[in-house]
């Protein structure tokens, strides 16, 4: 995520209600990434929270020029590069005792791999909508990028990382 920065605390938001009503009324569902429906369906469903932007994270290579690919990676040795696009969940987080509680849970997410899961702000999310977080899996060197290229050993951790982040999110409403 090009604008990401470090974590801000929650501040007081009047207009909580008529925002998440607003984004709500305008997320269409369709236009999900299929593995993480229902984690959106999910988060849209908490009455102190509610989703930004999402993506699963695609991998493009040689013969998968799919933008929005959400295959596996192959078993192949001949793959040398591997295009990433970011998988990543912007949440915006009401400023109560549910709020603050989900935010502890979803700080305890990088701990998955601290090297290529990140939680923070976005500056462009920020200044449009005040206690909207990302968490993101991205090698940490990479974190402020949208896409990168890296090699395919490096791809299959990423994939083995994001899939576990998903997993990770899931579980927060099986509490």
């Amino acid at each position: 995520m090009e604008t990401f920065t470090e974590f801000k605390p929650l501040v007081k938001n009047p207009y909580f209600h008529q925002q998440r009503e607003k984004a709500l009324s305008q997320l269409d569902i369709n236009t999900i990434d299929v593995p993480i429906k229902k984690i959106i369906k999910s988060f849209s469903n908490l009455p102190y929270c509610f989703t930004l932007q999402s993506c699963y994270g695609h991998f493009l290579y040689d013969n998968q020029k799919n933008p929005n690919n959400v295959e596996p990676l192959p078993n192949l040795d001949s793959i040398s590069k591997v295009k990433y696009r970011i998988a990543y969940i912007a949440l915006c987080i009401r400023n109560n005792q549910h709020g603050r509680m989900l935010l502890q849970e979803l700080k305890k997410i990088p701990s998955i791999d601290p090297d290529y899961v990140q939680f923070g702000c976005a500056d462009w999310f920020w200044q449009n909508q005040v206690n909207s977080y990302a968490l993101q899996v991205e090698p940490e060197r990479y974190k402020r990028k949208d896409k990168i290229t890296v090699n395919f050993q490096e791809a299959l951790h990423i994939e083995k990382v994001r899939n576990e982040f998903f997993r990770r999110l899931e579980k927060i409403f099986d509490k």
